[in-house]
């Protein structure tokens, strides 16, 4: 096998072959030959070339080059059966051929297959003794009888039959046969595949090959240059051993342009399939001899690079085309056409992470997984331009290769203003694929151009009022993989972006007056210093920093009769308006220094203006006719004391006014505004109240007036702004809320955090039904006494309100579509029963509360309870019967002895934060520790100053060094990790992102998984604290010496630490005292379905290390070692 093939794996096998042999037999003669014939051939074999008498017991060494091999090639000769050894790698052979479909092939040396499947011959001497040795294992025995009868009916090669026993010419057909096996079946993946071990993971549970025997199609799906292909790749060479025909079609985009090429690809993928060559003659024959001839063999194939759904139809448009279990893969930039294939699912390919884009892009710059001395910041620099693509750090690690530091330092300043090449033309395909769709295309440059971060909404309503059809025009950009949306704003990768501003300026690199778009700095500047803008300019972006404020004259807009969107921030003009485009539909003008807007400065077309940090005293001196104009943001106009007058801006639908702190008057005429959809008065701290008029918004669904100090009260009329969804009057001074709140039916999101109920007992007549008389001393109710009404509320926020127990009201559980519950610091000693009537609940906070003494019965659904620092509760309802519980917090709840029904949940929790509650039982806690072994984030907190004493390793300080045993028919599933530590800075919280990481001294390797958990309580007393981690993060192995290290930041001492090993099958106390054999040549445990876990049955492995014992130094290493190995990150 050539050199490349080995790599080409994703990672999962470490040789090509394994040879197993007797060594007595053909070490010297046959195997000694086959495997120089292998070598010679490219073929990466293992031999195990040890020659001395071994032990009962199979090495870890042998197990893992069985493991991680591709094909087994086993010569069974006629003393093979002879060796335990030989045996148990027979048995373990066969495992690997079941579990991850290793390809086994017999050769039967001088020995008849009957024999061996029947163990007849020289294998029934054999096996004679091995029952009369292993009388009292006689399974073993028996798994050794099941192995060789399996692999004897495995197609294979008889010596006696082949080549007239020529053995040269035996040799010869062997290598043959394992080449193409090799050569047919794997596929170059990549130079260098990092982090394809992942991403082939999690593409597994979406293949569900054990689990879905229906036909699956699943579509792989990302930008450019993401590593579609490429994970398609490892993906075939992973699985494509478990089908019985299987075809990867390359490039398939680029050769559909002729039918000819599109009768080729069928016949490739018929040949790939049945290993013949088939003449289809057209498109429609093929399709049918495709159904024909695959309709019951389980097929995977994958079919690269599709951008028309035709493509899939001529290839494997349906699934019963195929037979049962048959997966088809289909990689694309346009998400669009995976749903209209209607695809079983979706994995979109992810940028790298930080670490893999360091690693990837070192092999290619330095040839080694980390960077050369002296090129750290300018790797990093390199790195984060190219956002975690792996085509861009392939292709500008391989430009720097070999390159001087002032080389490097050169390239970045380039790349800062000019793309690199070969990046381009690799995004570009997509764009180009656009064709004749123009409006597409303009979206694209607007967005790569200006509002890369901006509202997706505001972005489209801005679009849509330049006539680009922006809502589907959006969505196609999505599904093309050009945008993503994060929280509402359109996110760009920064080499797409690069792409677009290069596509703007490709025509004329030197003349920016000549380009459409305009947002490099210096390139402003100089156009409307020198007043040369064209026609051709349709978008103008100018920001500057407040301290160095800009002026310009309006002519220089003067010939730019296109300019449709202009940002200018900071910037002051000077001159008439009327030179101004009167195209323009977005006006962004921040720190504007007028008082108000010229009459003079009409713009009839805006859609949305902007003028945010504004002068303005008021914005019009008489009303503007905009009839187009969607939204008016002018937040943070410290001097406006009045809206404008509404009456010309009849579609108005967004009007944010935020912190203009000297607002004190709305014009009554908003309240004619009948598509007015929201409004923001947040810390508009002059206005005291809303106009009447206000309440015939019969359009608002959101309002917002938190942080409105002055405002004094909500009209009753409340009740007539029937869209409201959103009321959020966080710290006003409201002090009671309006019965008539429950008529608000769509009303889904309340907040009234900071609010405190008036003391005055004057009241209008219409709450006298509702309030109860009480002392002058006492608070009105801030709330009605029923909230029934409000059926849609989700969201309802209370904290910080100084409500006592009478003042919530009792029918609590009648809110049945509450979902999110938020009453921190507030008085009551207890909660209304009808709080487990909520059954869509999934969040309660009740932080702070320090009166609360009980909380009674919980809903089922409920997700997440926060209790910190209530410092009476004493009493928790009993939480068996919640099933869906995730989160607990309860720190500082000093009085609390136990949380019953909390040790049957902790399968499901992600976290449980206890710190500080010292009252609780040592049993409750032991019950704690030893039941959790949830993988998420967080990790368990208690109270505690020592590691419980049934962690198997235990070391002082932050970290511990063990070796992992070597378990036979078990696999190391997951390490449990705990410690105790304190802190010297009481009650504050910990910003630092703790970390865990296994140093594998055996392998070389560094994993680190980094946030193990979030906000650590800084607090002087003992804590414990307890995670659970899968080892498919650190891949360790039996005889790996490891050392795992704990970082919780600097302001915390880490005291002890433990770990504790989880294996797939309970083997417990059929393990014998690891720590008695550490110093033998070979240490093997045996776990098997027949172990148990009573304590007569054996020993529970335990191994305290004391700093007293002999053992690894404080860095980690033996102190008899010479040298550390040099370490490699994963």
């Amino acid at each position: 096998m050539s050199t490349s093939s080995s790599s080409s794996s994703s990672a999962s096998w470490t040789y090509d072959v394994f040879l197993s042999f007797r060594g007595e037999d053909t070490r010297k003669t046959f195997t000694g030959h086959l495997y120089a014939a292998l070598t010679a051939a490219g073929i990466n074999a293992f031999i195990d070339d040890s020659a001395l008498p071994r032990g009962e017991n199979i090495s870890a060494e042998i197990l893992r080059s069985i493991q991680g091999s591709r094909i087994s090639v086993v010569v069974l000769s006629g003393h093979y059966g002879d060796s335990t050894w030989c045996l148990e790698e027979l048995v373990k052979i066969m495992e690997c051929r079941r579990t991850v479909q290793q390809m086994v092939l017999p050769i039967f040396y001088d020995v008849d297959p009957k024999d061996v499947r029947k163990q007849e011959g020289s294998f029934k001497d054999a096996f004679e003794k091995h029952e009369e040795r292993f009388l009292f294992d006689i399974d073993k025995v028996l798994r050794w009888r099941a192995a060789l009868l399996e692999v004897a009916n495995l197609s294979g090669w008889d010596l006696r039959n082949t080549a007239d026993g020529h053995e040269a010419k035996f040799i010869k057909m062997i290598v043959e046969e394992v080449s193409r096996q090799l050569n047919s079946s794997y596929l170059f993946v990549a130079l260098y595949p990092v982090g394809m071990d992942f991403r082939v993971q999690d593409m597994r549970s979406l293949l569900a090959m054990e689990s879905d025997n229906n036909v699956r199609m699943i579509g792989i799906w990302g930008m450019g240059g993401m590593g579609k292909t490429t994970i398609a790749k490892a993906i075939f060479n992973e699985f494509y051993h478990s089908f019985e025909g299987r075809s990867f079609l390359a490039n398939v985009r680029e050769n559909w342009d002729q039918p000819s090429r599109q009768v080729r690809l069928q016949e490739q993928f018929l040949y790939d399939v049945l290993k013949c060559k088939t003449k289809v003659g057209s498109v429609d024959r093929g399709i049918m001899v495709i159904k024909e001839r695959f309709c019951r063999k389980k097929v995977l194939v994958i079919v690269d690079d599709v951008d028309h759904v035709e493509q899939l139809n001529a290839i494997a448009r349906r699934r019963d085309w195929f037979g049962p279990g048959s997966r088809i893969i289909v990689t694309t930039r346009d998400e669009h056409l995976l749903k209209q294939l209607e695809v079983d699912s979706i994995y979109m390919a992810k940028e790298m992470s930080g670490t893999e884009s360091l690693e990837l892009f070192s092999w290619h710059a330095f040839r080694r997984s980390y960077p050369d001395d002296g090129y750290f910041d300018l790797s990093r620099s390199v790195v984060s331009y190219c956002g975690g693509l792996p085509l861009a750090l392939q292709v500008l690690g391989s430009f720097l290769f070999g390159r001087s530091k002032p080389d490097w330092i050169s390239a970045l300043e380039k790349l800062k203003r000019t793309p690199n090449d070969d990046i381009l033309k690799k995004l570009r395909i997509s764009y180009d694929a656009f064709g004749s769709d123009d409006k597409v295309k303009d979206i694209f440059l607007d967005i790569s151009c200006f509002f890369i971060g901006m509202d997706r909404n505001y972005v489209s309503q801005i679009l849509e009022g330049c006539g680009l059809h922006a809502e589907i025009g959006i969505s196609v950009l999505l599904q093309r993989c050009f945008i993503t949306i994060e929280q509402n704003k359109i996110v760009m990768h920064d080499l797409l972006r690069d792409m677009g501003r290069e596509i703007v300026r490709e025509k004329y690199p030197k003349e920016p007056e000549k380009w459409s778009r305009l947002w490099l700095h210096e390139d402003v500047f100089d156009v409307l210093t020198k007043q040369t803008g064209t026609k051709e300019i349709e978008g103008l972006s100018l920001k500057v920093e407040r301290v160095t404020e800009m002026n310009f004259s309006t002519k220089a807009f003067t010939q730019m009769q296109r300019l449709r969107l202009l940002q200018l921030n900071h910037v002051q003009l000077t001159g008439s308006y009327e030179y101004i485009s009167k195209e323009l539909r977005w006006l962004s003008w921040h720190g504007c220094s007028m008082k108000f807007l010229p009459n003079n400065f009409y713009q009839g077309n805006l859609v949305a203006i902007s003028l945010k940090y504004s002068n303005l005293r008021q914005v019009w001196k008489d009303p503007q006719l905009l009839e187009k104009l969607r939204i008016l943001n002018l937040s943070h106009s410290h001097y406006l004391s009045r809206t404008p007058d509404f009456s010309k801006l009849p579609n108005l639908m967004k009007l944010i006014l935020k912190d203009c702190t000297s607002l004190y008057e709305i014009h009554h005429s908003i309240g004619n505004l009948d598509k007015l959809v929201f409004i923001n008065l947040k810390d508009c701290k002059s206005l005291k109240s809303l106009p009447k008029h206000f309440y015939r918004l019969k359009s608002l669904e959101s309002l917002i007036l938190s942080g409105c100090s002055m405002f004094q009260n909500l009209n009753e009329d409340l009740g007539e702004l029937a869209s409201l969804k959103t009321l959020l009057a966080d710290n006003t001074g409201i002090r009671r809320v309006p019965y008539t709140i429950v008529r608000l039916r769509n009303l889904k999101h309340l907040s009234l955090c900071g609010l405190k109920a008036s003391p005055s007992n004057s009241l209008p007549s219409s709450f006298w039904s509702w309030l109860k008389a009480r002392k002058s001393s006492e608070p009105v109710n801030l709330l009605p006494p029923s909230l029934k009404g409000l059926n849609s509320l989700t969201t309802l926020c209370l904290q910080d309100c100084n409500l006592g127990d009478d003042e919530i009201p009792k029918d609590l559980g009648c809110l049945s579509a509450l979902v999110d519950l938020k009453l921190d610091n507030n008085s009551f000693y207890g909660l209304p029963s009808s709080l487990r009537g909520l059954s869509k609940l999934k969040t309660l906070s009740l932080d702070n509360c320090t009166m609360l003494r009980s909380i009674p019965d919980l809903p089922r659904n409920l997700n997440a309870l926060y209790a910190r620092n209530c410092t009476a509760l004493e009493n928790m309802p009993n939480l068996l019967g919640i099933s869906s519980m995730q989160t607990l917090y309860l720190t500082n709840c000093h009085k609390l002895v136990s949380v019953p029904g909390l040790e049957n949940l902790l399968k499901s929790m992600v976290v449980v934060r206890m710190e500080g509650c010292n009252n609780i039982s040592t049993a409750f806690k032991e019950r704690i520790l030893q039941g959790w072994n949830a993988s998420g984030l967080f990790g368990v907190f208690l109270p505690g100053d020592d590691i419980p004493e049934w962690f198997t390793y235990i070391d002082e300080g932050n970290s511990v060094y063990f070796e992992v045993p070597q378990v036979v028919n078990c696999n190391l599933e997951s390490l449990v990790v705990c410690i105790v530590y304190s802190s010297s800075l009481d009650g504050t919280v910990s910003l630092d992102l703790p970390s865990l990481s296994a140093i594998n001294y055996t392998k070389g390797t560094i994993s680190t998984r980094r946030p193990i958990t979030m906000d650590v309580l800084n607090s002087s007393k003992d804590s414990l604290w307890q995670g659970h981690f899968p080892n498919k993060m650190f891949k360790l192995e039996g005889g790996d010496e490891v050392e795992v290290i704990l970082d919780f930041g600097p302001q915390f001492n880490v005291k002890k630490i433990g770990v504790y090993l989880l294996w797939d099958k309970d083997f417990g106390s059929k393990m014998i005292e690891y720590s008695s054999m550490a110093n033998e040549d070979a240490t093997v445990l045996s776990c098997d379905e027949n172990c148990t876990s009573d304590d007569e049955d054996g020993v529970r492995p335990k191994r305290r290390i004391d700093q007293d014992e002999a053992g690894p130094s404080q860095t980690g290493y033996h102190d008899e070692d010479p040298s550390p190995k040099r370490l490699r990150h994963v």
